[in-house]
C-alpha cells in the first residue's frame, strides 16, 4: 500500500466522508501525504489540514479539481497548492458550482420524461453544503430502486452520451490551466487514459502550463501506466496519481492508498512549484 494519494475527495463536493472522516482513514492506512481535491470547491480543504495537524505523520496539500471541456469530452483539471484566499479563483469556483446546480436540475427533468422521477430536496441534502454533483443524483436514484448501484446510474443515464446526460458552462483547458497557474497553483491533468486523441491534445496544454499528468490511478494497468509515463517524460510532465477516492462504498472502488504513487512525486511537484514561483 502506498503512502501517497493526490486524488481524494470529502462531502465538500461529491465524496461520502466529510474532510476529518477522510483524515482518520488516511492516518488508519498508514498515507504520509495527501491531496483534498474537491470538485469546484476548496471548502474542505482547511478542515482537512486542521484535522491533520493532530497528526504529526499526515500532510494536506491543498488542491481542488476543475471541470473542462473539450469536443465531444469533459476533461479534469487538478489543482495542486492554489491559494484559498484568492477572491478571483473562489468566484471562478462559485461560477461553476452554479453551474452544476443548474445542470442537476435539468438532469432531473430528463430523468423525469424517462419515468424516474427524483425529488430535488432529496439530492440537495445528499449534496449537504458541498457542490451538488451527479454522483449526488445517483445515489437518490439507487434509493429510488431505480438503479443497483452508482455505477449502474452512469452508465445507463448520466454519463456522457446517455438518456438523462446535460452538457453545461465549462473553461476550455488553456483557460483551466491558466487559472490555477494564477493564483500560484500547479495544474495537473487528471485521469487522462480516458481522453480520445490525448497525444495530440497534450502539447497545446503544455505550452499554456500543464505542469503534470496523473499516470498512477484506480485500474490502470501496467501498460497504460507505461505509455503515460512515456508522455510524460516526453513533455517534462510530473507524473502524479492517486485513487480519486469518494466514498461511494462500491465493491470496486479503490481506497485511499491502493494506488502505489511513488514518495518521489510529491518532491518533484514541490520543486516544479518552487521552480515556476521564482
Amino acid at each position: 500500500m502506498g503512502e501517497v494519494d493526490l486524488h481524494l475527495h470529502t462531502n465538500a463536493s461529491d465524496g461520502r466522508l466529510t474532510p476529518q472522516e477522510l483524515v482518520r482513514l488516511a492516518v488508519g492506512r498508514g498515507l504520509k501525504v495527501i491531496a483534498i481535491t474537491d470538485h469546484d470547491t476548496t471548502d474542505g480543504v482547511r478542515p482537512a489540514q486542521a484535522a491533520a495537524a493532530k497528526s504529526a505523520d499526515l500532510r494536506v496539500i491543498p488542491g481542488v479539481e476543475l471541470s473542462v471541456d473539450i469536443a465531444e469530452a469533459e476533461v479534469h483539471l487538478l489543482g495542486y497548492w492554489v491559494d484559498l484566499e484568492n477572491r478571483e479563483f473562489q468566484r471562478l469556483l462559485a461560477w461553476s458550482r452554479d453551474g452544476r446546480v443548474n445542470r442537476a436540475r435539468q438532469i432531473l427533468d430528463r430523468l423525469a420524461e424517462l419515468g424516474m422521477p427524483v425529488d430535488w430536496e432529496r439530492v440537495r441534502e445528499l449534496a449537504g453544503d458541498g457542490a451538488i454533483g451527479r454522483p449526488h443524483i445517483a445515489q437518490a436514484m439507487v434509493e429510488k430502486g431505480y438503479v443497483a448501484d452508482i455505477r449502474q446510474a452512469f452508465e445507463l443515464y448520466l454519463g456522457r452520451g446517455r438518456p438523462a446526460y446535460v452538457e453545461r458552462e465549462r473553461l476550455s483547458p488553456e483557460q483551466g490551466i491558466r487559472s490555477v497557474l494564477a493564483v500560484g497553483g500547479l495544474p495537473v491533468l487528471a485521469h487522462p487514459a480516458e481522453i480520445a486523441g490525448l497525444e495530440e491534445l497534450l502539447p497545446g496544454w503544455v505550452a499554456a502550463g500543464l505542469a503534470g499528468i496523473e499516470v498512477y490511478y484506480a485500474g490502470y494497468t501496467p501498460d497504460v501506466v507505461a505509455r503515460l509515463l512515456g508522455l510524460a517524460d516526453r513533455y517534462g510532465l510530473v507524473p502524479t496519481g492517486g485513487s480519486d477516492y469518494h466514498g461511494f462504498g462500491t465493491p470496486d472502488e479503490a481506497l485511499p492508498g491502493t494506488v502505489d504513487v511513488p514518495r518521489e512525486v510529491v518532491d518533484r511537484l514541490v520543486k516544479r512549484r518552487f521552480r515556476l514561483a521564482s
